[in-house]
């Protein structure tokens, strides 16, 4: 078995508000959009499907679910400090404020507007104690 893609599947309440979060901050590109669905893209990440909550083509058992506990986590190769004070910067809410976990791993988080999750990771030498 080959994957060809790896694709996130968020259902929100505001498929707009999601769409214009990832394409404005996070440089995603839109595939396809239609009336409560949106398909975001950008080629070194995981896609992103946005779907309405109670959209009916997802099975009765998940149509009411919300993107809940669930972190989006992208990793950088550098720049974390630029990319928070980018993202700061243009009015967006650091939910996480930047710091250094013991085992080497910088991170932030950022919430988009129907509160999924997005953390960015930078990962250095860990700390020695």
């Amino acid at each position: 078995m080959q994957f060809t893609a790896s694709t996130l599947s968020l259902t929100v309440d505001d498929v707009a508000a999601s769409q214009a979060f990832f394409t404005t901050h996070l440089g995603y590109t839109v595939q396809q959009a239609a009336d409560g669905f949106a398909s975001l893209t950008r080629p070194d990440a995981v896609d992103v499907v946005l779907l309405v909550r109670g959209i009916e083509v997802l099975p009765p058992e998940q149509r009411d679910r919300h993107a809940d506990g669930l972190i989006l986590a992208f990793t950088l190769d550098s720049g974390l400090d630029e990319q928070e004070k980018r993202l700061r910067d243009a009015g967006v809410q650091i939910t996480l404020p930047l710091r250094q976990e013991p085992w080497g791993e910088r991170l932030f988080q950022v919430t988009d507007p129907n509160g999924v999750i997005i953390q960015f990771v930078e990962w250095v030498a860990p700390e020695h104690h």
